[in-house]
């Protein structure tokens, strides 16, 4: 009997999502981005901690820190994909870099040069880079003393960006 009760209530707030969704300012929009995000399945555990955490912070309405922890996630992604051939590729396009491991390529190397590199080992053409570069500049608004104070909308946008950018990186040629 009891079954019956919770079935209706899961049912009742999943219909209330779908209408609470189409509202601008309706947290309930967390659910259709949690969808988007639960298609890919290409991220590894680390990295879908990092979303699981951006989408908590836009569920608590901590749009700053949910860019943060949304592009936390893409970086780890786009070093994972350098790493994938040993960073054979990186290290012939950038040879001037000395790094041997993901840790140390994070201490040496600035975001905004990794972000840079990507176009160099054919990860992304150069117009998808330019477009990492801006999104990664709006995360730095987000972590860093600024004016920029991001709305839902705004931050539902930036996670979903980055997820489809994810969703269509292009593998490295070895």
């Amino acid at each position: 009997m009891i079954h019956v009760y919770i079935e209706k209530a899961l049912a009742f707030r999943d219909e209330a999502h779908k209408i609470l969704s189409v509202h601008e300012e309706s947290l309930s929009r967390v659910i259709e981005l949690k969808q988007t995000y639960e298609e890919l399945s290409n991220l590894s555990i680390q990295q879908d901690e990092l979303f699981q955490q951006a989408l908590r912070c836009v569920e608590n309405r901590l749009f700053r820190a949910a860019h943060v922890m949304a592009w936390a996630g893409f970086i780890d992604f786009i070093e994972e994909k350098l790493a994938s051939d040993s960073f054979k590729k990186l290290h012939s396009a950038r040879p001037n870099w000395k790094f041997s491991t993901i840790e140390e390529l994070r201490e040496l190397i600035p975001e905004f040069q990794i972000i840079e590199a990507t176009y160099s080992v054919e990860i992304c053409r150069k117009g998808q880079m330019r477009v990492l570069l801006g999104l990664l500049n709006k995360r730095n608004e987000c972590a860093h003393p600024s004016k920029y104070d991001p709305n839902l909308n705004e931050t539902l946008g930036y996670i979903s960006e980055l997820l489809q950018r994810i969703n269509h990186m292009k593998p490295i040629k070895l």
